[in-house]
């Protein structure tokens, strides 16, 4: 970054650290989520956490990472294999509203992550039928 240039999004909230605690606090609700739960194996929260964190960190101007060593993210195309219906994007938008709040970012970061979360949640959609066992 040249003195002239604005830190990137990611160095303006505080870089690694912010990102993994929101991850890490998304995650802590998304575990005790009766719907969301059965979507994220136990044995892979840590990866969980990882892709999450480097995917957010590279949207955001911080590491390629995610890039490096998953390739492009294609996340319709990775999430398809799921049931996201409203109620699980709800659910979703539910833990990550809190783990956001709780990173106490400024009101104008805090806004612009959340506006773009939520219409990432929106394009996650990928079926209307109820949750199965719902």
């Amino acid at each position: 970054m040249s003195p002239t240039e604005p830190p990137s999004f990611y160095d303006a909230v505080g870089g690694h650290e912010t990102f993994e605690a929101i991850v890490r606090r998304f995650y802590e609700g998304v575990k005790d989520d009766d719907v969301l739960s059965p979507m994220y194996p136990e044995d892979d929260m840590d990866g969980a956490v990882w892709r999450l964190t480097a995917f957010l960190e590279q949207y955001w101007g911080g590491p390629t990472t995610y890039s490096e060593q998953r390739g492009h993210p294609r996340l319709r195309m990775r999430h398809q294999p799921f049931h996201v219906n409203p109620e699980a994007r709800d659910r979703w938008m539910l833990h990550m509203r809190a783990a956001v709040v709780e990173a106490q970012l400024s009101p104008m970061h805090s806004a612009t992550l959340m506006d773009y979360l939520e219409r990432a949640a929106h394009s996650m959609i990928n079926t209307f039928e109820p949750t199965p066992g719902g």
